[in-house]
């Protein structure tokens, strides 16, 4: 008897080194004139640990949002964080950061929150998420449930190592990222790692005319893993939902599912397409999640259970 695995590797594309150097096209990724998208926000979910009075593990959620802010720039001025746990609603206690540098504490889910940061020196890459020299510490009842930055000796880590001495810190891990875009580029760009153990991949999409003849009555959506296209999606206003099954690291199940009715069919203003990457164990045959990925409704997460999801407003007529 055949394993899942072998029966889903028979329909899925296989992304690994030797794939990257070789693949099936000899497209190597596009054209350096197309210049990606930025991100107006982003959206983490991180599952951390709390271990109660009663010393059992109680899972919490702890949700920070990076936004770019047209009158303060990038940073810290537009971001929010949210605690929450299984029974709790998920945006019902959301708190704005209003500063660049400093601590906040807030009681949430019968837990008394602590929240340190500093993003005065933080550096950028694309978009409103910081990607070096800065941290963000939050304490939920005197243990660190979640420890961000990369802090050294010349980075404010006197704060950080006093947390560190003084406090227990948890497990955490990342379970959600949702990056939100809108202009009229129609190429989107990120990097995601979907397992501990597994490297970060870089990531594109990119929907325009057909190849054949550059129409834009015949759209095309293309997706590039490591800067190899692995696959594409012709006839696009046909074929405006799907999914397409990949492995990456070893083996690692993850599904890409795409939804561009909205570019398509809504006005422009208010027209969204989706793009989500979701690992899946092989077990699972379900691809799209019942409920919004964007709000937890007392769901356990998976210990190896990611998703990144990517909305994009943006009509390509």
């Amino acid at each position: 008897m055949r394993s899942i695995a072998s029966c889903y590797s028979e329909h899925a594309i296989k992304v690994s080194n030797s794939y990257c150097s070789s693949g099936p096209s000899k497209q190597a990724y596009f054209s350096p004139n197309l210049i990606p998208s930025i991100p107006n926000s982003i959206t983490c979910i991180y599952k951390a640990c709390r271990v109660s009075s009663s010393y059992d593990q109680k899972q919490l959620l702890i949700t920070l949002t990076w936004c770019n802010n047209d009158f303060t720039g990038q940073g810290l001025m537009a971001t929010t964080i949210n605690v929450c746990d299984n029974t709790s609603k998920f945006n019902a206690n959301s708190h704005q950061l209003g500063d660049y540098k400093g601590t906040k504490c807030f009681d949430s889910c019968d837990a008394k929150v602590e929240v340190f940061w500093d993003l005065s020196n933080a550096q950028y890459d694309n978009g409103p998420e910081p990607s070096s020299e800065f941290y963000v510490a939050v304490l939920v009842d005197s243990q660190i449930c979640l420890l961000l930055g990369d802090i050294n000796e010349d980075n404010n880590n006197n704060v950080v190592e006093k947390l560190r001495s003084e406090y227990p810190l948890g497990k955490f891990s990342l379970v959600s990222r949702c990056e939100r875009f809108s202009g009229n580029s129609v190429v989107y760009s990120t990097k995601a790692q979907f397992c501990d153990k597994g490297t970060a991949h870089d990531i594109l999409i990119k929907c325009s005319g057909s190849e054949e003849d550059g129409s834009r009555n015949n759209p095309v959506l293309s997706v590039c893993v490591d800067k190899k296209k692995i696959f594409q999606v012709k006839r696009l206003k046909w074929n405006f939902r799907g999914n397409q099954t990949i492995f990456l690291d070893g083996g690692l199940l993850v599904d890409m599912m795409w939804d561009v009715h909205d570019w398509f069919f809504k006005e422009a203003t208010s027209g969204f397409a989706v793009f989500m990457f979701r690992t899946r164990s092989g077990l699972d045959s379900r691809l799209w999640l019942e409920e919004n990925n964007l709000k937890h409704k007392g769901k356990e997460w998976a210990d190896d259970q990611f998703s990144l999801l990517i909305c994009a407003c943006k009509n390509p007529d």
